[in-house]
């Protein structure tokens, strides 16, 4: 067993206003995926001015937090939701989810593809590259705050967490934070400095996150008023499946197209 770290999750405090980590965590994220971008953008010689980078981040961090709220409330808690629904707009008391915040954000860029003149395949490689990253430091937020912890084992690495009554639990947090933060981080940091067809990388985040949430979803305990929906499978399992099938199948009608002969009057 390694003891769990006791961080206060508020890292500063000034007067009745607290800073937590978890929130620090995102500030962080979206200022990675500034610099990134750009450096992404310029290897690639897309041209993105200034200005259109700034709202690229203010798109997707609309779509993060707007989706991420309203799916958390669809997905994992509606009856409570359906009847509080002032509680929905009080982000405060937590309740976020990657599936809602992902759809949110595909929206946001769509729409902002669509001011600005940009193909979508350009602008969803961009930002799938950068995207580990904030999971890999919201999922460090998750273990600071306690949250989001394992199932019981007695692995030797095992954790009691502070919500989690006495049982030693797998720290899954970590495990998310590896696979799909640093993994992913660098498999699609590979795949987008190849020669791919448009999409590639986009469609590459989308299976390979499925396959990783699907893995540590084997180890995670499930939300206490959801369970086991289906046999063994959660939640999480549910809403990841689809995006390793159209990931896939995604994945292989871009290079099957890509290599498909030119009809009469086409050009390259």
């Amino acid at each position: 067993m390694i003891p769990f770290p006791q961080i206060d999750p508020v890292f500063f405090r000034l007067g009745p206003l607290q800073f937590r980590w978890y929130g620090l965590m995102y500030l962080l994220g979206l200022a990675a995926a500034y610099f990134l971008i750009k450096a992404r953008a310029t290897a690639k010689n897309i041209t993105l001015s200034r200005d259109q980078l700034y709202d690229l981040i203010v798109y997707g961090a609309l779509g993060i937090f707007l989706g991420g709220r309203l799916g958390y409330t669809l997905f994992y808690n509606f009856s409570y939701y359906a009847q509080h629904p002032a509680s929905i707009f009080a982000v405060w008391e937590g309740g976020m989810s990657f599936h809602g915040g992902l759809l949110g954000t595909c929206l946001a860029l769509w729409v902002y593809c669509r001011r600005n003149g940009f193909p979508p395949s350009t602008i969803a490689d961009l930002a799938a590259q950068v995207v580990p990253i904030g999971l890999g430091l919201g999922r460090l937020g998750n273990f600071i705050n306690g949250e989001l912890y394992g199932r019981p084992t007695d692995v030797a690495w095992c954790m009691i967490f502070p919500r989690g009554g006495e049982a030693c639990r797998h720290p899954s947090q970590l495990y998310e934070a590896g696979l799909e933060g640093v993994v992913l981080f660098f498999l699609l940091g590979a795949i987008g400095r190849r020669n791919t067809p448009p999409g590639t990388v986009f469609w590459s985040f989308i299976a390979g996150y499925g396959v990783f949430r699907m893995l540590v979803e084997l180890f995670r305990e499930p939300d206490s008023h959801l369970g086991f929906l289906l046999g063994p499978l959660t939640m999480g399992h549910l809403l990841s499946l689809p995006m390793v099938l159209v990931g896939l199948y995604m994945l292989r009608r871009g290079y099957a197209n890509r290599h498909a002969p030119l009809s009469p009057g086409q050009s390259q």
